[in-house]
């Protein structure tokens, strides 16, 4: 069986990329290497840590990395998870797969502690369905 891998672009890859990591790496169940990155790096936001521990899966070692430390790895798929990133993205000289789904970014919500974090929790189921369906439809 051959392991794919997936990088998962983001503009800090502080949030969404690292939201979308985890949840790759848990429905790919070790049939992909999973990476994220950013066009920036802005660290690990203390929040998608958080709001990924509700539901069992375990972010807190990610680190937050630029997109240029993978240039010479041969992806199988590139998604980005942000318009900037997609406008952003760096010409990658493999045959990956690009794919987009722009997710509204969760460190920008504004409001009450409770009304950030419901915030996160919605951005976080958005791109759990879509790393579900990506990993069903895409790692056989």
């Amino acid at each position: 069986m051959e392991v794919k891998k997936i990088l998962v672009l983001c503009t800090g890859n502080s949030c969404r990329s690292q939201i979308a990591e985890g949840y790759l790496r848990h429905y790919t169940n070790n049939r992909a290497i999973v990476y994220s990155a950013g066009v920036e790096t802005h660290g690990v936001n203390p929040k998608a840590i958080a709001i990924m521990k509700e539901d069992n899966i375990d972010i807190s070692n990610h680190t937050s990395n630029n997109v240029n430390e993978y240039y010479n790895v041969d992806f199988d798929y590139v998604i980005t998870v942000c318009d900037n990133a997609n406008e952003r993205c760096p010409f990658f000289p493999s045959q990956a797969k690009k794919f987009h789904q722009n997710f509204p970014d969760p460190a920008k919500a504004t409001g009450s502690e409770k009304e950030v974090e419901e915030k996160f929790r919605e951005v976080r189921d958005l791109i759990k369905k879509y790393c579900q369906e990506f990993a069903i439809t895409n790692i056989k």
